[in-house]
């Protein structure tokens, strides 16, 4: 070999070497494969939601800061976008999730919810879309605004989901406003259903009862910061925060009611019983799967793609207080194995997505974000 060729490959070698070492990353065994995690971006405090565009690259919100980034997943780039509305971030409020339209490639519509105050101090959650132009926001629209407002800046959801021309949201309830959750004049402990541009569907189940809001899918839930649609059955599935104890992962149905602050498999947080204590009642649902302790979940996905075959169809919720990705198995509406991804890391997973490429991606507190792929 020619000097020159032998020196040339050689410092493309200690290039290639240098620019992999120089990427983070980390190797973590689980129950099926041997893991390579490898930081994507990061100095984002919380990761609320995050999301992929046609083009690749990923969108995420950043819950205190009240910003919407564009990331290159290659080179960590982020591009922070203008025009972003002002946001009120305190407690659990700020840039909530982020998601762009199943045909944003055509449409260009991008979906957002954030939580904003009033003079008077008191805040709610607002959901709007609006399409990117030179890294803006322009052709803002609102297309819910939750009602009541309340001081409380505590629970307010919220996730995004667009399913053949619908979206569907949550909404909290705010935490010291729980009875709201059993009562259908309000949005708060709600999952709720409108048309993508605003509108209400006619046949959302109480659309003809005067003493309801028109937009409310399902009621008695806590403080549900996950939705997905189940990719066999299309069932809409959705998970929520108890108090100490009693997460919940349900199913959801039009028009039922799931128990909060009625029934409950947890305590209030002085171990003192939520309501009664009961965790059954005539009319009310059970959910499929609880926790207890509370694991604090946030995201929810299933996994559709092929780099992880033993994974296809699992269920991935991050979870907050104990700190790991949650993985379940599931046999139709029943877990039969649960694994905990990165305990050892004691990461607070905030958000979760599958990418283009096939490979899951987390949003951490603190604020990370990380590819998961096969070692």
């Amino acid at each position: 070999m020619k000097p020159i060729l032998k020196l040339t490959i050689l410092s493309l070698a200690c290039s290639l070497l240098s620019c992999e070492n120089n990427k983070k990353h980390w190797y973590v065994k689980s129950d099926d494969y041997d893991l390579r995690l490898e930081l994507v971006a990061d100095s984002i405090a919380v990761p609320f939601g995050i999301a992929f565009l046609p083009s690749g690259e990923i969108l995420a919100s950043n819950r205190p800061a009240g910003q919407l980034i564009k990331i290159d997943p290659k080179s960590g780039h982020k591009t922070f976008i203008k025009g972003v509305p002002s946001v009120w971030a305190k407690l659990d409020g700020g840039m909530l999730d982020v998601l762009p339209h199943p045909d944003y490639a055509n449409n260009g519509w991008l979906y957002y919810s954030y939580s904003t105050i009033q003079k008077d101090s008191t805040t709610t959650l607002i959901v709007e879309r609006a399409k990117l132009k030179e890294d803006s926001l322009v052709d803002k629209q609102t297309l819910f605004t939750a009602l009541p407002y309340h001081k409380d800046p505590s629970h307010f959801g919220t996730r995004l989901l667009l399913s053949k021309g619908y979206l569907f949201f949550t909404m909290g309830e705010h935490n010291f406003l729980r009875d709201s959750a059993q009562l259908l004049g309000n949005h708060l402990g709600k999952v709720l259903r409108i048309y993508e541009d605003g509108r209400i569907p006619e046949d959302n189940p109480f659309v003809n009862n005067k003493k309801a809001k028109p937009e409310v899918w399902s009621y008695g839930h806590r403080n549900p910061q996950g939705l997905a649609l189940h990719p066999a059955s299309g069932e809409l599935w959705e998970h929520e925060h108890g108090p100490k104890g009693g997460d919940e992962i349900n199913i959801v149905t039009a028009g039922l009611n799931y128990g909060w602050p009625v029934i409950c498999y947890g305590v209030n947080y002085d171990d003192t019983p939520v309501g009664a204590g009961i965790t059954e009642h005539e009319g009310m649902e059970q959910p499929i799967h609880y926790y207890k302790p509370s694991i604090a979940p946030s995201g929810m996905l299933f996994y559709t793609g092929d780099e992880f075959p033993k994974w296809k169809g699992n269920l991935f919720i991050g979870a907050l207080a104990l700190r790991h990705l949650n993985r379940l198995v599931m046999d139709g509406k029943k877990v039969v194995h649960e694994e905990r991804l990165f305990l050892d890391e004691k990461w607070r997973v905030r958000s979760l997505a599958q990418g283009p490429d096939g490979f899951l991606y987390i949003g951490v507190d603190g604020g990370m974000i990380l590819k998961i792929c096969p070692r």
